[in-house]
C-alpha cells in the first residue's frame, strides 16, 4: 500500500523554494532561511575581498541580491534601484 496521495487533493500547502533570476537563467536558494542569510552574507564579505585572485567585486550585489529576499532594508534598496533602471531605460516623452 502507498502512503502517497495519488491524486487526492493535500490539505498541507506546499512549500515553493525560492529562486533566482540572473541575465535569464534561474537559481534556486536554499530552503532554510538561515542558509540564505548565511549565503549572502559569505557572499558580501568575499567580494570584499575581490582583489584577490578567484574572488571578485561580483559576488556584492549578487550576495545583495540573496539577502534581499530576506531582509527588508536590502528589498526595499533592490526594489528602488529596479524603479530607477527601469525608468532610465523607458524613452523619453514625445512632445
Amino acid at each position: 500500500m502507498n502512503d502517497r496521495n495519488d491524486g487526492e487533493e493535500n490539505d498541507e500547502p506546499t512549500e515553493q523554494r525560492r529562486t533566482i533570476t540572473i541575465l535569464g537563467r534561474t537559481f534556486r536558494l536554499p530552503r532554510s532561511r538561515a542558509s540564505r542569510i548565511a549565503l549572502g552574507g559569505v557572499l558580501v564579505f568575499l567580494g570584499f575581498l575581490g582583489f584577490l585572485p578567484v574572488l571578485g567585486f561580483w559576488m556584492i550585489p549578487l550576495g545583495l541580491l540573496v539577502l534581499s529576499y530576506e531582509i527588508s532594508v536590502v528589498r526595499r534598496l533592490r526594489r528602488r534601484g529596479i524603479v530607477w533602471w527601469e525608468r532610465r531605460r523607458r524613452p523619453p516623452p514625445s512632445r
